[in-house]
């Protein structure tokens, strides 16, 4: 597995590489765990050469969120990476990304998709995200990107930028990794103390429920969403929205629409959660 740190010796490698097949990139912000090993597991069915990319991304930090104390594991993610077969990882500075600063960097603008859900009480998120990937996908050049339905809405986003900026580029989601008691994984997941930890899953419970009353009441749907509202609220978890979207572009669903998604983002004690489920009507 080959380590780079540098723009161009990475691009000469992928060049290589793509002289003998395809190439995929999996972006992560390091501190892996199950899920990331799943997106690269997806990846190698796909493709000939795995890369992926380990950069805590400044741009998507409010001033107020954990940029500095976001777990970073180098050595341990390297072990990880090499066990799984990986065969290119990128680990660049801030000074390699933006050599004339962060404030000065061309931004990128996800219009609509960017501006809701956690796009409302995290404004400028998708825009930082949007960018780094950018830059990312400019930099590899991948024939294909492999991204967790966890993050639905960074999902979303992502087959919205590849599709209007002509990326060629092939976006493959991949169901969200749980653990044994339904919590999805997440970096993040570490920072719930041991109480907090026992209650995360019930986020997902209640998506659950909430997904079996919808298809067994559908014209009671409002009341649930707010039922279910209360019930986390009671449970301790500060819910930021609960929310019904078609399944493609997260917009407002229409009667006729039958791929929806209800999506979730709660917080616990300091974490932030966020879970989401399909729903076919």
């Amino acid at each position: 597995m080959k380590v780079f740190r540098e723009i161009h010796p990475l691009q000469r490698f992928v060049r290589s590489c793509k002289r003998q097949g395809l190439v995929g990139l999996v972006t992560t912000m390091g501190n892996l765990h199950q899920g990331h090993m799943a997106l690269i597991e997806q990846a190698k069915q796909l493709v000939d050469t795995v890369i992926v990319s380990i950069f805590v991304n400044p741009l998507q930090f409010a001033p107020h969120e954990d940029f500095q104390s976001y777990p970073r594991t180098e050595g341990a993610d390297r072990e990880k990476l090499y066990d799984a077969g990986v065969q290119g990882v990128f680990i660049p500075t801030e000074e390699t990304l933006f050599p004339q600063g962060q404030d000065n960097h061309t931004q990128v603008i996800v219009p609509l998709i960017s501006d809701m859900l956690c796009g409302v009480t995290r404004p400028g998120f998708f825009q930082g995200i949007a960018t780094i990937l950018t830059k990312l996908f400019n930099i590899v050049q991948p024939d294909y990107v492999v991204y967790g339905e966890k993050d639905f809405q960074q999902l979303c986003m992502v087959q919205q930028m590849v599709q209007q900026l002509s990326f060629p580029i092939g976006v493959l989601g991949v169901p969200t990794l749980r653990e044994s008691d339904g919590l999805a994984y997440s970096s993040r997941n570490q920072y719930l103390s041991d109480p907090e930890r026992a209650l995360a899953p019930r986020l997902y419970e209640h998506l659950q429920d909430l997904v079996d009353s919808f298809k067994q009441a559908p014209d009671n749907f409002c009341e649930g969403i707010k039922q279910t509202t209360q019930a986390l609220t009671q449970l301790g978890f500060d819910v930021d929205y609960l929310e019904l979207r078609h399944s493609e572009n997260l917009a407002i669903p229409q009667p006729e629409d039958k791929e929806l998604r209800l999506l979730a983002a709660a917080n616990l004690g300091h974490t932030r959660l966020i879970d989401n489920v399909p729903l076919i009507r």
